[in-house]
């Protein structure tokens, strides 16, 4: 009687564990919270979390990422890159004194000197300029802080897809 109980539930305990360890560690959803990255992602968006990637590859410039500030986790994307030199000024963002080409931000960026990025460090900043707080205010992100990329929008259903 019990060695047939475990064998038909056996398959569905191994798939919840499965789900389990898959959720917590490799891909998690994630939530939008606030207007910080318009017009790419919006508030209340649902996008899924690859906690795993970054394990094995580099963080890249333009990906969007998820830090842990505090007790929360916030959107951004990744401008510059450890051991670079970013500044701002007349609304154009400078990378070791070369204008960054952007295609996704809106709003005015305000200027800031040249801050030198320490290694294991990244700058990161919202989409939307005048309404995200980010490296601008927070300082450089240590990569222990980065939970993952921000992969794949799942929620509202219109929006689905890729947004890097």
């Amino acid at each position: 009687m019990m060695k047939k109980f475990i064998k038909e539930w056996m398959p569905y305990a191994i798939i919840i564990v499965l789900v389990i360890l898959i959720k917590k560690y490799i891909i998690t959803p994630i939530k939008v919270n606030g207007p910080s990255m318009n017009n790419t992602l919006y508030d209340k968006d649902i996008m899924l979390l690859d906690e795993i990637s970054y394990r094995f590859l580099s963080i890249k410039r333009f990906d969007i990422v998820v830090v842990k500030y505090g007790n929360e986790l916030i959107i951004k994307r990744v401008i510059g890159l450890p051991g670079e030199k970013i500044s701002c000024s007349d609304n154009k963002l400078y990378i070791n004194g070369e204008i960054l080409r952007e295609n996704y931000s809106i709003g005015i960026t305000s200027d800031f000197s040249e801050i030198t990025i320490s290694e294991n460090e990244y700058f990161v900043l919202g989409d939307n300029r005048e309404n995200s707080i980010d490296s601008r205010i927070i300082g450089s992100i240590p990569i222990k802080q980065i939970k993952g990329k921000a992969i794949l929008t799942i929620y509202p259903f219109q929006r689905f897809g890729t947004k890097n």
